[in-house]
């Protein structure tokens, strides 16, 4: 039985592009216009959640993680919020923002490497 659609949140969405972070702009300049012939999407809604890069082909969230994502309750929200979106299919890889500052190239290309290989 297929499951119901939920409500996505594009209003979020498109506030989050608007002010996206340092690592977050820097992989976008790499990862916009589909190197290599994938296409990944910034800022994908799916239901409540918004999805820093997206990859509906494969179906792979990919998100950049900063500190503060290891402090405090983060750390069990992004379980949850993991489990969920894996319950929608959606694979969720989390990359920590410095290992973006301190290479952007090489993530873009791992990213787009993942995609076309799965």
């Amino acid at each position: 039985m297929p499951r119901p659609k939920q409500p996505r949140n594009i209003s979020l969405a498109r506030q989050f592009r608007a002010r996206s972070s340092l690592p977050e702009g820097q992989l976008w300049r790499l990862l916009r216009g589909n190197p290599n012939g994938a296409k990944i999407r910034r800022q994908h809604p799916v239901g409540v959640y918004v999805l820093d890069f997206y990859c509906a082909e494969a179906k792979v969230a990919f998100e950049i993680d900063g500190i503060g994502h290891d402090m405090g309750d983060r750390p069990s929200s992004d379980a949850a919020r993991d489990a969920a979106l894996g319950e929608l299919g959606i694979e969720v890889i989390r990359i920590p923002a410095a290992d973006v500052l301190r290479s952007p190239e090489t993530i873009a290309e791992a990213i787009v490497r993942y995609c076309k290989e799965k």
